[in-house]
């Protein structure tokens, strides 16, 4: 039987070839994954190894959650501190550490890095007078404020030398510094297009402390300590709310970050492969299924001659094995060229490293590749031991009984049935997923019955193409089941693709509207990093000429009864006129001294109503009363309890804004833009958004992702192509005979390919109606989730979308059908007529 199998398969190497393609696709989209999230978790790994290679011990500031404790900051580490770990035993060099936001504008005044990964660090020399950490290329280090060192990546890549003057921002305002160096560093934000710049120590701890404080503290053990050793010491002189961590702990649990941070990024590509391959089984079964009608009778005499059920099984199993592994293998190559060119588009933007294949990927290639194939096989196998010999010989079997098709239909309606049920009375995201799967099943049983009314539908259009036309339907509706495995792969991915561009259409308007409802404000101003702002620039602001109110939205971590909350300041007199806030009881009016004003969800949660007292611990721990003024509905810009800035500000060491709220008198416009901004000396740092950029940007945000889905969903069309390709070629195949006689009554070659062209066109626009349908639908179940966290969620149809989706469905039977129309038009009707 494996010798029968092996000849078949090369017997039928063209008729395979679709499937091994389609099998490839996938497991090199699996494959591809690994390799490229295995080879960027790697690369930033072994950088992160080399930024601990100094590192045996290091303290970090500690302060347990303790009932009565203040809610601020945790404390920063002392020079006292400093100077204790120096005199420890075992310390060899001992370094204070001191870091932040440091955003620095290229020659142009654009930002230079990557936003978040835009960092400041101070420079501390030992006892050479060099910091080992960041060895100097070229200049000096700083050694007084208004000097810096650039990494030499930002250096190369701004055009900065020693000497030239930067400006730069830490939390607003605009800083201009002296470049006296530019130094090498193993920093993975670096590596991956960030910038750096190092301040001298006071600088440094002016700008993101305090003077003799620091954000970490590093230890060298001498030669001969162990880290273990050199832990337990240092254990001793430090204070309780400080601790201590080893090297290689800290390897360790970066490595554990770094990998678990690659995990969802793994998941997501995983799910997007695991759909092309879920396509791909469609495809397969289908391949095989024509394969085992087309070997009827071959089979049957195998079964005559002694062959059992089992061996005839085998065969085909065999087969598919033989088909998987080949695909398998072409997969793993093609998967781990994915995950070389994904490595190298993101060049500059992650570590450099080399490229890795895990054996994961090479186990998952062969396991995914065979175990689809095999699976999709199995059934046609089946089915094809069963049919008795005699009744194969004479074909007997080849029109699926009527009460098989029943079978089906009651079973798939009923699925579709539970399904809608699930999806429209779910209650969380895993019901609406589970309701949103059975339904999809539900319709994919359902095909064979709901393609022949939608097939008949078009019958008006294909009857202007004449015969061929007529024979393109005949031919679409005469194999229910064939149809509806080679539209389903489609709609598969055009059920993805219209259900997310529902979704995400939905949700832009809605941001869109809750931007122009909550906010009078004319502009938003805050940090491109989303870090705190500087109350200074609240202050310049709001001494403009062109700005009729202002107000910070600043950030206080407080107790309220007990539990952690964080109490916004705002400017009680002039915010009434820069939001819009919707009130179910109370208001904005009078909001000063003791009063708040607080979200609807945060009240509901904390049983808190209008006139309720609340006991506050304030960032300082001194301790308060405030009275609930109103109950507004938050929103996902403004939310939590609001109090007057002058509440708050007493109890801050330092405050700091979130973002700042302007109005202005003649409105949005780019001129009073450019005024704001200049008066912020034209800060890369600092964004100045208008309510429609806020939007916009909100857009931008959910258009990359959604073009990044669409290409990762495109694996899946293009599959679903290689479906149709394939059913269509197998068809031509079975029905050579048929086209013969077509040919030799009259038919000519231009009508055949007619036919067969309009014959993939008719499917094709079946599943792309069907999956488009299916998208809106499962837009509008996941908008009813969205809803309880975005209120002002609505459903919108982009039409124009859904116009294009269909006509990419119709393109994708016209390219489908080019070659097997090509084929049955050059089919030798003498030969085709004799053909069994």
């Amino acid at each position: 039987m494996f010798r029968t199998a092996l000849r078949n398969v090369l017997a039928h190497k063209a008729r395979l070839l679709m499937t091994v393609l389609a099998v490839m696709l996938g497991v090199a989209f699996v494959s591809g994954t690994l390799v490229f999230t295995s080879t960027i978790s790697d690369a930033y790994q072994k950088s992160s190894q080399k930024g601990f290679t100094d590192v045996d011990v290091a303290i970090q500031p500690h302060r347990q959650d303790r009932d009565n404790g203040a809610p601020g900051e945790a404390p920063k580490l002392t020079q006292q501190l400093l100077d204790k770990v120096r005199a420890v035993p075992g310390a060899d060099s001992t370094t204070g550490s001191v870091s932040g936001f440091a955003a620095i504008a290229d020659k142009k005044g654009k930002l230079a890095g990557q936003g978040f990964t835009s960092a400041g660090a101070n420079y501390f020399p030992g006892k050479d007078g060099k910091d080992t950490r960041y060895p100097l290329k070229d200049g000096r280090a700083p050694k007084a404020a208004g000097e810096i060192a650039l990494d030499s990546k930002t250096a190369d890549r701004t055009g900065y030398k020693v000497g030239d003057t930067v400006r730069l921002s830490v939390d607003g305002p605009v800083l201009e510094q002296k470049v006296t160096g530019v130094f090498t560093t193993d920093d993975g934000n670096v590596a991956a297009g960030g910038s750096l710049a190092l301040f001298d120590t006071a600088t440094a701890q002016k700008l993101y402390a305090k003077p003799g404080e620091y954000s970490g503290i590093t230890v060298k053990a001498t030669a001969g300590t162990s880290q273990t050793a050199l832990k337990s010491a240092i254990d001793k002189v430090l204070p309780a709310d400080a601790e201590a961590t080893t090297g290689k702990e800290l390897a360790d649990e970066q490595a554990k970050f770094i990998s678990q941070a690659m995990d969802g990024m793994k998941t997501g590509l995983l799910i997007f492969a695991g759909i092309s391959l879920f396509v791909g089984v469609f495809i397969i079964a289908n391949t095989f299924t024509m394969l085992v009608a087309q070997r009827t009778k071959e089979l049957a005499l195998m079964r005559a001659v002694g062959a059992s059920r089992r061996q005839v099984t085998r065969s085909v199993l065999i087969e598919a094995f033989l088909v998987g592994a080949v695909a398998a293998v072409a997969g793993l190559l093609a998967g781990t060229g994915i995950g070389a060119g994904l490595r190298a588009l993101m060049g500059g933007q992650v570590p450099d490293g080399p490229l890795v294949v895990p054996p994961s990927a090479i186990i998952a290639s062969f396991g995914v590749g065979i175990a689809v194939t095999m699976l999709a096989a199995w059934l046609p196998g089946r089915r094809a031991a069963k049919i008795p010999p005699v009744a194969a010989m004479s074909s007997v079997h080849a029109v699926a009984t009527t009460r098989s098709l029943v079978v089906r239909n009651t079973i798939g309606a009923a699925l579709t049935a539970v399904g809608a049920v699930l999806s429209f009375t779910a209650t969380s995201e895993s019901m609406l997923g589970l309701g949103a799967g059975v339904l999809l099943i539900g319709v994919f049983v359902l095909t064979p019955l709901l393609s022949r009314p939608m097939i008949a539908a078009a019958a008006p259009v294909l009857r202007v193409f004449g015969i061929s036309g007529k024979l393109a339907r005949q031919n679409a509706v005469r194999n229910p089941r064939r149809t509806a495995a080679t539209a389903s792969a489609l709609t598969i991915g055009l059920t993805l693709i219209t259900g997310l561009t529902v979704i995400a259409g939905s949700v832009q308007q809605g941001i869109d509207k809750m931007a122009k409802e909550a906010l009078k404000a004319d502009y938003v101003v805050s940090m491109a990093s989303m870090t705190s702002l500087s109350p200074d620039v609240a202050k310049k602001l709001s001494g403009l000429d062109e700005v009729t109110a202002a107000s910070p939205m600043r950030d206080s971590a407080s107790r309220i009864d007990g539990e952690r909350e964080s109490l916004t300041g705002v400017n009680g007199k002039t915010i009434g006129k820069l939001t819009d806030l919707d009130f179910t009881s109370g208001s904005l009016a009078g909001l000063s001294g003791d009063k708040a004003v607080i979200d609807d969800a945060t009240a509901r949660s904390r049983g808190w109503k209008l006139g309720s007292t609340l006991a506050v611990t304030y960032e300082d721990g001194k301790q308060d009363k405030l009275t609930v003024s109103g109950v507004y509905k938050g929103n996902d810009l403004i939310r939590g309890v609001l109090v007057d800035t002058s509440t708050v500000d007493p109890h801050q060491s330092a405050a700091s804004d979130q973002r700042v709220l302007v109005k202005t008198k003649g409105g949005a416009s780019e001129g009073t833009k450019n005024t704001l901004e200049k008066a912020l000396g034209d800060n890369p740092a600092i964004s100045v958004q208008s309510k429609q950029d806020v939007s916009d940007s909100i857009a931008k945000q959910i258009n990359l992702m959604l073009n990044m889905l669409y290409g990762l969903l495109a694996m899946a069309v293009i599959v679903a192509v290689l479906g149709v390709v394939n059913t269509l070629a197998m068809s031509v195949f079975e029905r050579q005979q048929e086209i013969g006689m077509l040919r030799a009554i009259g038919l000519d070659r231009k009508g055949i390919k007619r036919m067969v062209r309009l014959e993939s066109l008719v499917i094709s626009l079946f599943g792309g109606v069907l999956g488009i349908g299916l998208g809106v639908f499962f837009g509008w179940a996941a908008g009813e989730q969205i809803k309880t966290a975005l209120a002002t969620y609505e459903l919108v149809l982009p039409w124009g979308r859904m116009g294009l989706f269909l006509l990419l469905s119709a393109v994708v039977g016209v390219l489908a059908a080019l070659w097997p129309a090509r084929r049955a038009a050059k089919l030798n009707m003498l030969q085709a007529i004799k053909a069994e």
